[in-house]
């Protein structure tokens, strides 16, 4: 073993061949977010404080429900993408599989109680 190259250690062991687009995918929704952040801050901030009236009157309009809905979304896909390769590096065997089924699970149900939320506001 002692005359093994760093290369043929390493040899058979291989990629994933997913890193580039996991990467692609995260660069992407970051971009998204930096224009949708924005946009929900000041559509919500316009409305924070109001009373409960005004407020669903608010987010009847479909500009203010079309962002909300959209930065949910796209927020919710970045953090399921952030934390799986949080999990991917720091946690290994069966664990590894265990937290990042979960952690797809609450992702996309957050999402979905979220859009189905403003949704209910909404119509």
């Amino acid at each position: 073993m002692a005359f093994l190259t760093d290369r043929k250690r390493a040899d058979g062991l291989g990629s994933a061949k997913t890193g580039t687009e996991h990467h692609w995918q995260m660069m992407v929704s970051s971009v998204a977010l930096l224009i949708l952040i924005p946009l929900f801050v000041f559509t919500f901030g316009w409305i924070l404080g109001s009373p409960y009236e005004e407020v669903i009157a608010y987010y009847q309009r479909p500009f203010p429900a079309v962002v909300a809905i959209l930065t949910m979304l796209v927020g919710f896909f970045h953090f399921r993408g952030g934390v799986q390769t949080l999990i991917e590096d720091y946690v290994h065997g069966f664990m590894r599989k265990a937290l990042i089924i979960g952690m797809i699970c609450l992702s996309y149900a957050a999402a979905a109680f979220a859009v189905f939320a403003i949704l209910r506001i909404a119509l």
